[in-house]
């Protein structure tokens, strides 16, 4: 289940408001004593994230579906997606739903009957792996205050009388507080000055089926994930862009559009151009057919 974007926070009677986390979304099984950690594009999860899944075998249940998100904390309790891809840190498993436990499905249950096995499911874990997902408060524009004052990326409001449904969905919605997308590379510029490897990233998204052009990203960069994405980059070579309006630029290598780029920005300007980008990480539990231009109705 996956929730809509929406640009203004709100409040509605019966509506539950959780924190947003900056992490990969993973669903977890459980049957007997084997675990298994799936992303959203079905990428087995369980050696990397090991600890979650060690925690989730220790669990009671016989058999246990959970829905959730593997985050990384920084020392004020928010999570950073940057901290998670560098995998130095602890690995927490924020559970926000219970589909199935001992038999018995749940999908068709209300969230206000879901979210209660949930907690009961996690609540045996003594290590602090398994931790529920946080309600910010009862009313959603005092949520959204909590989640700008705290630094959070923004927060998730669900229908609580509302039934688990595959796909995106109008009972799910998210209002962000920081402006954070994924974003297709569609290629890079020639590396200036002591650069190594590629100077900024081409990004896109798609509208209406068609892949757009959004701008360049040239921070966030180290001399290892310079390496790394330019080894990623190389099979990836072409000559012409899949972009229905590529920059004019000269110092362009253009790439299929295969991989997903986390970026942090301040705002997406009227042509649709990211301003003040900052490269976060790459995703690979993102299909890049799926990464639509923010607002978009894709």
């Amino acid at each position: 289940m996956l929730a809509t974007l929406v640009r203004e926070p709100f409040n509605r009677k019966g509506w539950l408001y959780e924190e947003k986390y900056d992490g990969y979304r993973i669903v977890a099984y459980k049957e007997g004593d084997t675990v298994q950690l799936l992303s959203r594009n079905s990428i087995d999860r369980t050696e990397r994230f090991s600890p979650v899944a060690a925690a989730i075998q220790r669990l009671p249940s016989r058999t246990l579906l959970l829905d959730g998100e593997v985050v990384v904390f920084d020392r004020k309790r928010v999570s950073r997606f940057q901290l998670l891809q560098q995998g130095k840190s602890e690995f927490v498993y924020a559970v926000f739903d219970c589909l199935y436990q001992n038999g018995k499905s749940f999908m068709r249950e209300p969230l206000s009957s879901r979210r209660p096995t949930m907690e009961a499911a996690i609540a045996a874990d003594s290590s602090s792996v398994l931790i529920p997902s946080g309600i910010l408060a009862a009313d959603g524009l005092p949520a959204y205050r909590v989640a700008k004052r705290k630094g959070f990326e923004g927060l998730v409001a669900k229908d609580l009388a509302w039934p688990y449904v595959e796909g995106r969905s109008n009972k799910w919605l998210k209002v962000k507080v920081h402006q954070e997308d994924e974003f297709v590379i569609v290629g890079f510029t020639q590396p200036q000055g002591s650069r190594e490897h590629f100077g900024a990233l081409l990004l896109g998204a798609y509208d209406k089926g068609k892949l757009c052009y959004v701008g360049k990203v040239g921070t966030g960069f180290n001399q290892e994930s310079l390496s790394s994405l330019y080894r990623k980059f190389r099979p990836l070579i072409r000559k012409q862009p899949d972009l229905v309006d590529p920059p004019r630029a000269k110092d362009v290598t253009y790439l299929s559009p295969r991989l997903v780029a986390q970026i942090t920005y301040q705002e997406l300007t009227e042509d649709n151009k990211l301003r003040q980008p900052v490269f976060l990480g790459l995703r690979d539990d993102k299909n890049a057919r799926e990464v639509s231009l923010p607002g978009s109705s894709q």
